[in-house]
């Protein structure tokens, strides 16, 4: 699957770094509401061109498990700041 590994110069590889540690930072660094959101450019940075259609949870499943993962937050990061701010669409 990651043949094009091997033929990569050093700077190539070097440059590939660089762009897959942006690319994981910037996802790492979502914040707010931005951590419910499917994030298509993170699996972008992979060579294989794919388009996966992910499946979507019916409305209830979805919002429980919405709930267990701001709930996971809380046991995972009980002193991070809290945030009051409403979702804001940008569209």
């Amino acid at each position: 699957m990651d043949e094009d590994v091997e033929g990569m110069t050093r700077e190539e590889l070097t440059a590939e770094v660089r762009r897959l540690r942006q690319g994981i930072r910037a996802h790492r660094d979502g914040t707010g509401h931005e951590l419910c959101w499917h994030h298509p450019a993170l699996w972008a940075l992979l060579p294989e061109r794919t388009d996966p259609v992910p499946v979507v949870p019916e409305w209830p499943q979805f919002l429980r498990g919405c709930i267990r993962y701001r709930q996971s937050l809380d046991d995972q990061l009980p002193h991070a700041p809290r945030s009051s701010a409403e979702f804001q669409d940008g569209a």
